[in-house]
């Protein structure tokens, strides 16, 4: 679990673990608190499970040094700010035990009920774009078998982890479940633009990493297939007329976002991507 000043909520989605009734003595959970300015280490070791502390704030470093003190065949990484049960990761780590499957995710669940009319409007959009259809981006949580975590040595440092998964593994050994889990997105519209800019810079650099990437990362020939820009037309706007007002607002979004992005110059390789204030998040695709 990278943890980057998570403490206003780490506690509570280890809480929802170690609550579990599926949790047990085979599961291990390490926290790799990274770059940290607040009481996220602390609060982690306040519940019993093992902290790793880097200086860095870098979520690549962070799952490097947290499968470096691992000692499970089956590596489940997850978000520190999604809320997963025990049992959704036994679920997760079922599927990999079906021949041929290396890596698996739970369904996406967007709850945008706490969100601003915007925010809704863009999910409207950006949950039903085929990109996201089998993929292991956009959860917050991947498991991996351990002949999948074989497959290469450590995470480059990139923004997007979740794509550099996906494109390690072919589309027949990768699995979606049928349990879901709950994806929060940002209350507020200026939130979202900060956040759909991240994933933008992170799409510019996990591209760029691909042309050059060595062939262990290199699993499909395609890493995202169906990414398109005009996707949200093709594939969504055309088929249900009736959601223009929320297409308008999507690419509104996106536009807003991509001008951030080239304003700020805003580098893909500073630590997690975020902006100072507010924290941005989420999956690399939301752009």
């Amino acid at each position: 679990m990278p943890a980057f000043n998570e403490a206003s909520g780490i506690g509570s989605v280890l809480r929802t673990l170690l609550a579990s009734p599926e949790f047990g003595s085979d599961m291990e959970i390490v926290v790799a608190a990274n770059g940290c300015t607040d009481d996220t280490a602390a609060i982690a070791r306040s519940y019993g499970v093992r902290v790793v502390e880097i200086g860095t704030a870098s979520k690549a470093a962070a799952l490097n040094a947290g499968d470096e003190v691992a000692t499970g065949e089956v590596r489940i990484y997850l978000d520190a700010d999604v809320p997963a049960g025990a049992g959704l990761l036994r679920e997760l780590a079922a599927a990999l035990a079906e021949p041929g499957v290396a890596a698996a995710v739970p369904r996406p669940e967007v709850d945008t009920s706490g969100s601003s009319w915007p925010v809704r409007a863009y999910y409207e959009i950006n949950s039903r774009l085929p990109v996201f259809r089998g993929r292991l981006f956009g959860r917050g949580v991947i498991a991996l078998s351990a002949a999948g975590r074989a497959r290469f040595s450590r995470f480059p440092d990139l923004i997007a982890d979740d794509m550099f998964l996906d494109a390690v593994f072919a589309a027949d050994e990768k699995r979606e479940i049928g349990a879901a889990v709950r994806v929060l997105p940002p209350r507020r519209a200026a939130d979202l633009v900060n956040r759909v800019a991240r994933a933008r810079a992170g799409n510019a650099e996990f591209w760029q990493f691909m042309r050059s990437a060595p062939q262990e990362h290199r699993g499909s020939p395609d890493p995202v297939p169906g990414a398109s820009s005009f996707s949200w037309l093709r594939d969504v706007l055309l088929r249900s007329p009736r959601l223009l007002p929320a297409a308008a607002c999507y690419v509104l979004v996106v536009l807003l976002a991509e001008g951030r992005r080239r304003r700020s110059g805003w580098s893909a390789r500073s630590g997690w991507g975020r902006p100072p204030a507010p924290r941005g998040g989420g999956t690399a695709l939301d752009g």
